[in-house]
């Protein structure tokens, strides 16, 4: 790319004097290199497009929640169904942050499914068929999310196999295991854990609490350590970011490791909200947790996977679709609002991706 180079040699201009000022025109140092550059001002459309690229999502959402507010009046903003809503898919957003973590490393973890439906199941046959006590359950399970993240960034980074089709092969052989040690929904977890869970501060369950101390955590640590810093690096570039001295299998092999930890966590939080293991809850986040994870990166840094924009995008999913069930459209409506929203998010993030990418080159 061809670069100019300002105010480099001045006598081969003529309008300058030997006293370097310009003879025709104001006074200024002939050399504008060692002059302040003015920075750009910002026009009224480019304010627009800046808030309406970082912002978009809130402000849909916004719009969204007073649109069923105006045609659900006294139902969609009851605090009853504002509590439901908070609370519902709080392990929605625990899983969808566990998901954006090896994202923003540039890998994928198509297996958190498969870690909920497994530590369900686990759960369900060791507290109650086996009537372990609550807190060697709870251990196992988590045990369980560790070694699947470790098999994963085993085949991943050592072996070398695309994160698509390891991870996609262990939510088979995950959900595998599952049908094989209780394919029947289980009823009468440990109370504690229930009440662990489903205990509510101002109309909202405490899950959604624990589920908000793990957006504050994984921002932190996105934006403000190295760890974090490393994470996007890897994501942008491998042997880049290796060259300058990231160690690079380590970020993707965590990256991978902490994902599924943190879907046994979810896991082991929905079994005290929904008080019974299910082996049939990983469709809800099968689709879900990547359609908030792809839609978010549209929002805040715009073309790059972040916790605050996951964040709001789980919740504008679910706004959406609580408020299309309230008005008549139950059943059918979820799997295509997930699947709209994905499609967008993919498209969205690619075109802001795209065009930072311009912008930097530039």
């Amino acid at each position: 790319m061809a670069q100019t180079r300002i105010g480099q040699d001045s006598a081969a201009s003529p309008a300058t004097s030997r006293g370097g000022l310009v003879k025709d025109g104001p006074s200024r140092p002939a050399n504008t290199a060692d002059a302040p550059l003015a920075e750009p001002r910002l026009r009224a459309h480019d304010w627009i497009a800046l808030i309406g690229s970082r912002f978009g999502l809130i402000i849909t959402w916004a719009l969204m929640i007073v649109a069923f507010g105006v045609l659900l009046p006294g139902v969609f903003l009851s605090g009853s169904n504002l509590g439901y809503l908070l609370s519902s898919q709080a392990t929605v957003l625990i899983v969808a942050i566990a998901v954006t973590i090896p994202m923003a490393a540039g890998e994928f973890d198509l297996s958190s499914s498969g870690v909920v439906v497994i530590t369900v199941v686990t759960m369900g046959y060791l507290n109650v068929i086996q009537r372990w006590p609550l807190m060697p359950t709870v251990l196992v399970a988590l045990a369980i999310g560790l070694v699947v993240g470790c098999v994963n960034a085993f085949f991943v980074v050592r072996i070398g196999i695309s994160s698509l089709i390891v991870t996609l092969a262990m939510t088979s052989v995950l959900i595998g295991f599952a049908l094989g040690l209780n394919n029947l929904t289980v009823t009468g977890i440990s109370v504690d854990l229930v009440d662990a869970a489903r205990s509510t501060v101002g109309g909202i369950q405490l899950v959604f609490f624990y589920a908000l101390g793990v957006v504050v955590v994984a921002w932190y640590v996105f934006q403000h350590t190295p760890i974090g810093r490393s994470l996007y690096f890897t994501g942008a570039g491998r042997e880049v970011a290796r060259l300058s001295g990231v160690r690079v299998d380590a970020i993707r092999a965590g990256s991978l490791i902490v994902s599924s930890l943190l879907g046994a966590v979810a896991a082991v939080l929905l079994t005290g909200v929904l008080g019974s293991a299910d082996p049939n809850v990983g469709t809800s986040y099968a689709l879900a947790p990547f359609a908030a994870a792809m839609l978010g990166s549209t929002s805040f840094t715009p073309g790059r996977f972040n916790i605050l924009g996951t964040a709001v995008a789980t919740y504008f999913l679910a706004t959406g679709i609580t408020g299309l069930q309230l008005l008549g459209l139950a059943g059918w409506v979820t799997q295509v609002f997930y699947g709209m929203a994905l499609i967008l998010g993919v498209a969205l993030s690619t075109f802001a991706a795209r065009r930072n990418g311009r912008t930097i080159r530039a």
